[in-house]
């Protein structure tokens, strides 16, 4: 594509904050959907990942879409529909790697991966007019909330991290290798603390034993610092879209956008590298739960 898909991207995020607002965030402050909170979906039902679950976030919000499902002109075709007259389609990436097989100086041949991402435009159904009658269906609202914060709490205590409660600050400490959370009952609302909860667990999966995720960080607030939080917040986004949850920005995200308005200004990929990287963390989160939540959770066959 002639555009630069990392540098549009990284605008679009780049706008957001400087706003004071919070792409990953924006599904539930916008008010604009009901009941189930979920995943952007394709047209057979499989979540989109990674970065491009922010961008149809935000295009969602921004065009006042309820429904999660999008696909391709091609794909509502082939469903026997087509896109509304005047329409435009939103902008998904797809990455890869093709195999090159190069000689060597003594002859001898090598196999190099080499990465390429490419994109194309996706429309939401909302978009797209002669779908059969179940991509229109609004989600049904959650009944009973308690059933989905017993859920979450199934979920986190499933991963088997120690998970230590006492004290004011929710952090990870990567020394004794465990998450410090103040107790339950002094958070606002059960999703906040599940919410801090994911972030705190997105973190703890960047231990050596885990995802051995590092970014160079030296010192608290440097580069490092602030790109290992962009995943935190990303992956604890992630994390509540698939358990039903309700995050709420924190006290510390006003102090937090301008490093990481620094980073992403310094490098177009950034926001790309720290949405792979969350969603390789909620990805190792989700197979540590057996297979029945997996399952449940994820909305996929085994």
């Amino acid at each position: 594509m002639r555009q630069d898909i990392y540098q549009k991207v990284t605008d679009k995020i780049i706008a957001d904050l400087e706003q004071g607002e919070l792409s990953w965030l924006k599904p539930w402050n916008s008010g604009n959907l009901e009941g189930k909170i979920t995943k952007p979906l394709r047209h057979n039902g499989v979540p989109y990942n990674g970065i491009n679950i922010l961008m149809l976030w935000g295009a969602a919000v921004e065009a006042g879409y309820l429904s999660p499902f999008w696909m391709t002109f091609k794909q509502a075709k082939e469903l026997g529909a087509h896109v509304k007259k005047g329409e435009r389609g939103n902008l998904v990436v797809y990455a890869n790697t093709i195999t090159k097989t190069e000689e060597q100086d003594d002859g001898s041949e090598e196999e190099r991966k080499i990465p390429f991402m490419k994109g194309y435009s996706v429309f939401n159904v909302e978009q797209i007019e002669g779908l059969p009658e179940h991509y229109y269906a609004k989600p049904e609202p959650i009944i009973d909330p308690a059933l989905r914060i017993t859920h979450a709490e199934e979920f986190f205590v499933n991963t088997d991290a120690d998970i230590r409660h006492g004290g004011n600050r929710a952090y990870y400490s990567g020394g004794s290798d465990h998450v410090q959370m103040p107790h339950f009952e002094t958070f606002k609302s059960p999703e906040s603390y599940y919410a801090t909860l994911a972030h705190e667990l997105t973190h703890w999966t960047k231990h050596k034993s885990r995802l051995d995720r590092e970014f160079g960080r030296k010192t608290w607030g440097d580069e490092g610092y602030a790109r290992e939080e962009l995943v935190a917040e990303l992956g604890a986004a992630f994390l509540c879209a698939d358990l039903e949850l309700t995050p709420e920005p924190g006290t510390d995200h006003a102090a937090y956008i301008q490093s990481w308005l620094k980073v992403l200004k310094e490098d177009k990929r950034a926001i790309f590298s720290a949405a792979a990287h969350a969603q390789r963390a909620a990805d190792f989160l989700h197979g540590l739960q057996p297979l029945i939540e997996e399952v449940k959770t994820n909305g996929v066959a085994a």
